[in-house]
């Protein structure tokens, strides 16, 4: 069955959650099925990076234009820089029946939502807030005050869980993956997705009702 149009997916989560390690073994599992949208951002351009590859480099008084004019799904500014989802790359892919993955904070998740209803809104969690504890320890790259921040900032975003679509839990990473590929998939089936199919196999009908 051909689809009406591909999917938004947001996937936000806890820091420590996991999910850019999902995406990656996701996007790497399924090269054909996903797009990972690319942000547009005022931050300056790295040594290796492209314009159109790893970001939209913009100044920031294009970057403002774009928000004035209701161009970004969602945006937000950290240390500075502001970084943002462009309305126009994402829905040019879902016309064409691609699906976009957005990962994002919980902050540009509602903003999508808000402007785009039928985005699929996925969050992802640890199978409890010790283990989150655990896997920031883990890393070893931050400091101890600034992992109590995290999980400070993890509290107040559990507020917002009830407001996605579906809650995946990395207790294993292989069966997230599946999760969250099995999720998507099944939403293509929706009715409320397929109304182009639904009104194709209504006309076709119609030859029947005629004949009788």
């Amino acid at each position: 069955m051909m689809h009406d149009k591909g999917l938004v997916i947001v996937l936000s989560g806890f820091s420590g959650a996991g999910k850019g390690t999902i995406m990656k073994h996701l996007l790497e599992a399924h090269p054909n099925d996903y797009n990972l949208s690319i942000s547009a951002t005022t931050r300056g351009m790295r040594a290796g990076e492209k314009d159109g590859r790893e970001y939209f480099f913009k100044t920031r008084e294009e970057f403002d234009d774009m928000i004035r004019n209701n161009e970004l799904l969602e945006y937000a500014t950290f240390n500075g820089n502001s970084y943002g989802t462009p309305r126009a790359y994402v829905e040019q892919l879902i016309e064409r029946r691609k699906d976009v993955i957005l990962e994002i904070e919980i902050q540009g998740a509602l903003q999508v939502k808000e402007m785009y209803p039928d985005a699929l809104l996925l969050f992802t969690m640890p199978p409890s807030a010790k283990e989150l504890e655990n896997r920031l320890v883990g890393r070893g790259t931050e400091t101890p005050e600034v992992i109590a921040q995290r999980l400070a900032i993890s509290c107040k975003e559990s507020q917002y869980m009830e407001q996605y679509d579906y809650l995946i839990v990395n207790d294993s990473l292989e069966r997230a993956v599946d999760q969250v590929h099995n999720i998507i998939q099944a939403e293509h089936f929706k009715v409320s997705r397929n109304t182009k199919a639904i009104n194709d196999m209504k006309n076709e009908l119609k030859v029947f009702e005629r004949s009788n």
